[in-house]
Order: C-alpha cells, then structure tokens, then sequence
C-alpha cells in the first residue's frame, strides 16, 4: 500500500485530513508549530492514535511519518 493510500483510508476511517490530525496532535503537545516536540516518542504518538481514533499500527505509523514531514 502507498503512503498516500494508507492517508486517504485514514481519512475514510476518521474523517480528518492529516492537517486536522496536526491541529489534534499540536492541542495534546506532540507538535509545536508544526514540528514535533523533541521529547515526544513514536510509541505515545502511535498508542494515542490507536486509542482516540482505533486506528491499527501501520496507519498510527504513517501519520507519525507524516508528522515527521513525509508528505509524498
């Protein structure tokens, strides 16, 4: 599956583009103006997504990629 596809079904799953992912992730601390926060770990990103939005392990990892800066 690409990296787009695993973002458009987190999309169809959720409801949310992955910008409005960052405006949530930016309100829990895990980004500062659109980078994230030197402290924050793949695994608190990964465990918040997959509890707040029952999302599975490879999407949680594609939005933390995302949030990384991987956008293609």
């Amino acid at each position: 599956m690409s990296f787009q596809a695993y973002l458009d079904n987190i999309q169809k799953q959720t409801g949310l583009s992955p910008t409005e992912f960052m405006t949530k992730a930016e309100e829990k601390g895990f980004l500062q103006n659109g980078q994230l926060t030197a402290t924050v770990k793949a695994t608190e990103i990964t465990n918040w997504l997959k509890a707040d939005f029952d999302l599975g392990h490879g999407h949680a990892m594609a939005m933390y990629a995302y949030f990384k800066g991987k956008r293609d």
